[in-house]
């Protein structure tokens, strides 16, 4: 079984409440560190983020034996990186080289609703906060929805063929 499909299994499959909240609090903590080690030492992180599979994991802080929360880790940033990886392929000697899109990653992170990410002081290292701000205007402005107006004598959105008004206008 690879990794992927093991850190799949185990955050989709956990039995018991107790066991899936210390598995999932486990994997937030080792996450927190690994971006807190990343964003801290941008620009030179470069080394940090290339080798095999189980070097990069555990410059990151995540133990070996922890290979597929490093795989869900992956899972979570694969978005964020410039080159995809085949996250079904990863293994301990896997070679990878993560370059990351650190605005895409922080737009992500808001999408995710990850406050405990997106909030890192580290992040100053990396973007401004003009920066940050902007971002996150734009994010917030991309989940605003927006209708067109019908008009009474438009045809009724429905598909009916009539008119709005004598159709659903008054429904």
């Amino acid at each position: 079984m690879s990794y992927f499909e093991s850190w799949t299994q185990k955050i989709e499959a956990v039995s018991g409440d107790e066991q899936y909240k210390n598995y999932v609090q486990h994997y937030y903590d080792l996450e927190k560190e690994a971006y807190d080690k990343i964003l801290s030492s941008y620009p030179e992180n470069s080394e940090l983020l290339s080798g095999k599979a189980v070097e990069v994991s555990e410059k990151l802080g995540i133990d070996s034996h922890d290979m597929e929360i490093f795989v869900g880790f992956l899972d979570g940033i694969h978005t964020s990186l410039k080159t995809e990886i085949d996250l079904e392929k990863v293994e301990d000697d896997t070679t990878l080289s993560l370059d990351l899109d650190y605005e895409k990653l922080y737009w992500n992170m808001l999408d995710a609703k990850a406050e405990w990410l997106y909030q890192l002081p580290s992040w100053e290292n990396v973007l401004t906060k003009e920066k940050r701000d902007e971002i996150t205007k734009d994010f917030r402005t991309s989940k605003i929805i927006h209708r067109e107006k019908i008009g009474r004598n438009d045809p009724c959105p429905c598909g009916s063929g009539k008119k709005y008004k004598n159709c659903c206008m008054n429904a």
